[in-house]
């Protein structure tokens, strides 16, 4: 129970945290609305050249497009959370002192990025979303199960993204910067989630291979579930497989690095 207050105050606190940045939060509002206006234009004439394309209509296109705005900051999916400042304090060796604190390590981080995520997803995810649901046909579901389902296909997706973060910001013990490596984090992270494009459109073994990749299961596994174009059992299994090997993953890395490299600086 002591352990459960601990992390869940880390939590708050970095709500608290972001909630503090009131002018990039408007920024970002207005940044996730405007793109979210461009992509349903273009989504649209795709949609108009290619109807049903990857299996949606107009109307579930449109819902994706908004979806996507809405997950954006709140999952990271182009990096910005909290694995920004753990590479730095890798980097620094400031590290040494997260390690010494009577807390486990990855479930700090953990528990810092999903308050991160909370307040990002109620401060700047929500208006787009409403803004799409309010000019555009959108293709939301009406029952309660199928919202229920959603809701948990969310958690996973945090809980996914923060571990594959997280294993990217654990390089920085070896590569000790990490520029290179998280600029290739924001390219596969953006491509692969399915931000761009939903990976439904994909043909063949490439579309199978995205399908099958971690970063599926932060928008495209959500927006299915949300749509009613998969089955939940099945896709909240595959997000809680990928949770599973991605944090099992860090905890290997973790205890490599912190056995065997020198902190830099300390």
């Amino acid at each position: 129970m002591g352990s459960a207050r601990l992390y869940l105050a880390v939590a708050a606190r970095g709500f608290r945290r972001y909630a503090s940045y009131r002018a990039a939060t408007a920024a970002g509002v207005f940044t996730n609305t405007v793109f979210g206006l461009i992509l349903v234009y273009t989504y649209l004439a795709l949609w108009d050249e290619r109807p049903h394309l990857g299996g949606y209509d107009q109307a579930q296109a449109v819902t994706y497009v908004w979806l996507g705005q809405c997950l954006f900051a709140a999952l990271a999916l182009q990096g910005g959370g909290v694995e920004q400042e753990l590479m730095e304090r890798i980097r620094t060796g400031d590290i040494a002192v997260d390690l010494y604190r009577p807390a486990d390590l990855q479930l700090w981080w953990l528990a810092s990025d999903l308050g991160r995520g909370v307040f990002q997803l109620l401060g700047r995810g929500v208006v787009p979303f409403l803004v799409g649901g309010l000019f555009f046909p959108t293709a939301l579901p009406t029952r309660f199960d199928v919202w229920a389902s959603f809701g948990v296909a969310l958690a996973l997706a945090a809980v996914v993204s923060f571990a594959i973060r997280y294993l990217v910001a654990l390089s920085v013990f070896w590569l000790l910067d990490g520029t290179g490596v998280n600029q290739a984090m924001m390219i596969l992270g953006v491509f692969f989630s399915g931000m761009v494009l939903p990976l439904n459109v994909f043909p063949g073994g490439f579309g199978e291979v995205a399908r099958a990749l971690p970063w599926a299961a932060q928008l495209q596994v959500p927006a299915d579930v949300l749509m009613g174009e998969t089955g939940a059992a099945g896709a909240l299994a595959f997000q809680a497989v990928w949770a599973v090997v991605l944090l099992a993953a860090g905890r290997l890395v973790q205890s490599a690095a912190t056995r065997r490299v020198v902190v830099q600086g300390g």
